[in-house]
Parts: structure tokens; sequence; C-alpha cells
């Protein structure tokens, strides 16, 4: 069991860690739109990389495969409420979040709040990665870290679901003993 200073530590740095991959992905997700939307609607800017992408600016006003139509700010609204989750599930709830799981947090948060600021601000997502050997759509870096954030929170929550049950052995082997609800 963990100490209750050990929690304010661990609580510390997710923290920290959260706002550093959070803020960079954002950071990212924003200039390379900007980039990207400053050229001509449709127009490919490079590619195909071999074959498998080029880089083609698309204004998204729904979401992923045309859902959603015209639903800029019912979906801008969705994310706000999604990253508020996010970040209330991580300081509040998940207080012992490991590493992988709190990048992955921070992914989905900070892909989120971009496609929400782009939505807000300029009644559409600025999309520019298009997939050249199948039909996917058009994506972005914000979209890119909601997705590898979504998995790396998945398998974080695994690596600690199969790490805690480890844990007790390793407690009574060391002959350290808690009483029940001791350092939760």
């Amino acid at each position: 069991m963990t100490a209750p200073a050990d929690k304010r530590s661990l609580r510390g740095r997710n923290g920290i860690i959260f706002a550093l991959v959070a803020v960079a992905w954002l950071a990212i997700d924003i200039a390379t739109k900007a980039d990207f939307n400053s050229y001509q609607l449709g127009q490919v800017i490079a590619g195909p990389f071999l074959g498998l992408f080029q880089f083609r600016l698309v204004h998204n006003t729904g979401a992923a495969w045309g859902m959603f139509g015209d639903s800029t700010f019912a979906l801008g609204v969705m994310s706000l409420v999604v990253c508020t989750a996010l970040a209330v599930y991580l300081l509040a709830i998940a207080r012992r979040a490991n590493v992988v799981e709190v990048v992955g947090i921070a992914l989905v948060f900070a892909g989120g709040l971009g496609n929400a600021l782009d939505r807000f601000t300029l009644g559409y997502v600025v999309d520019f990665i298009d997939t050249t050997f199948i039909e996917f759509p058009t994506f972005n870096v914000a979209d890119i870290g909601v997705t590898c954030g979504f998995v790396l929170f998945f398998l974080g929550m695994l690596w600690a679901s199969r790490t805690e049950g480890k844990a007790p052995a390793a407690t009574a082997a060391s002959g350290a003993s808690a009483k029940p609800g001791e350092g939760e």
C-alpha cells in the first residue's frame, strides 16, 4: 500500500506528465492545422508517400465517415464534456494511474480539445492526412492523439490490473503488513 505522501507525489507526477504531454500535443496540433489551413481547400499539398498517404486539406463539419454532418457545435460541446470527464477522472478518481495511462489520457484530452477549438473558432475541423491505399476519412494530429491515447490508456489499465494482482504477494513475501483500508 502507498503512504499518503507517496499518493501526493504520484498525483503531482501524474499532473506534470499530463500537463506536459497535453500542452505539447495541443501545440503540435494547432501548428500543423494552421500551416495546412493556409492552402486551398481540397489541394494536395504533398505526396503520396510510399503509396500510403498524402497531405490534402479538408474542412470537416461532422465526424469521421461523414457521420453527424454539419453538427460542428454539438460535436465541439461533446469533445469538451469528454475532456472534462477525463481530467476529473485523472485528478479525482485515478490518483494512482501509471505513466502509460496518464500519457493516454493526456493525448485524448489534447486531441479532443484541439478539434473542439477548431469547431468553435472556425466552424469546422482542419483535416489533412489522407490515406491513399484504403478508403479512410482524412484526419489530423488531434485524431492521432485521440486514437493512440485511447489505446495507451487501455494498455496502461491492463498493465496495472496485471501488476496489481502480483503486489500483495510481494508485500507478503517482504513481511510487511498493512491494516485494511490503510494507504487508500
